[in-house]
């Protein structure tokens, strides 16, 4: 069960939120005790941390090969190897120091997109095309 989030968490959640429900099927739900997202009803592309493991907030995202340590090369300040699902390329992404918002996007369509199927990512695809 997942507790309303800490004041601080609040307004980067309601952000987060936004981005991964943006998504073709993306869902909601509580996972290890967090906001996840999922496309349908699984996997699991994006898990809020609201002083999950340490006293930070922040996010984790799957992410496609090699990104994870291209991200944490940029900004080790902002980007971090998560326990757990770092070993598979997650990328960690801190929400309590100043953050791009264009940049967070960006991991967050790169993570539904490394989990996805191929139709739900032709249709993401579709959606983001200029008319």
């Amino acid at each position: 069960m997942f507790d309303r989030p800490t004041p601080e968490a609040a307004e980067p959640l309601l952000m987060l939120r936004a981005l991964c429900m943006a998504l073709p099927e993306a869902t909601e739900r509580v996972s290890h005790g967090e906001p996840a997202w999922f496309v349908r009803k699984s996997p699991q592309f994006v898990m809020f941390a609201d002083h999950h493991h340490d006293d930070r907030i922040g996010f984790v995202a799957a992410a496609p090969g090699g990104a994870q340590q291209d991200w944490i090369s940029r900004d080790g300040s902002r980007f971090y190897d998560p326990p757990y699902v770092g070993g598979r390329g997650w990328i960690g992404v801190y929400l309590d120091v100043e953050q791009d918002w264009e940049q967070i996007a960006d991991i967050v369509e790169d993570a539904y997109r490394t989990v996805a199927p191929r139709t739900l990512v032709t249709q993401l695809d579709a959606e983001r095309q200029p008319e």
